[in-house]
C-alpha cells in the first residue's frame, strides 16, 4: 500500500491538471501560432506562471487499490500484485490463468 500523502499528493496533481488545462492549452495554441519573437516570450512566460503541477506529464499511473505506482496495468487500472489476486479468484472477466 502506497503511503496516504503520495495518494493525496497525486490527487491534488489530478485537480490541477483539470483546473488549468484549458489556459494551459489556449497559451500553448497562442504559442503556436504567433510569428512574432516578442508575443511568443510574453505566452511563454505567462505558461510558466502557472503552477508546476498543472503539467499532465507530472501525473502518474496508481493502482486504484492499494496506489502502488509501478507494475500498473493501464486497461484494469490494477497494479500487478492486485491483478494477480484479483484474477486468481475470478473477479476479473475474461481473465483466466494460463495453463497448456
Amino acid at each position: 500500500m502506497a503511503k496516504k500523502s503520495i495518494i493525496q499528493r497525486e490527487n491534488k496533481r489530478e485537480t490541477l491538471v483539470n483546473k488549468y488545462k484549458n489556459l494551459r492549452s489556449f497559451y500553448k495554441g497562442k504559442i503556436k501560432e504567433e510569428s512574432d519573437f516578442g508575443k511568443k516570450l510574453k505566452f511563454s512566460s505567462c505558461l510558466q506562471k502557472l503552477p508546476r503541477n498543472s503539467a499532465p506529464s507530472r501525473l502518474r499511473n496508481r493502482c486504484y487499490v492499494t496506489g502502488r505506482g509501478r507494475g500498473y496495468f493501464r486497461i484494469f487500472g490494477l497494479s500487478r500484485h492486485i491483478f494477480r489476486d484479483m484474477s486468481h479468484y475470478g473477479l476479473l472477466p475474461g481473465v483466466t490463468k494460463a495453463s497448456w
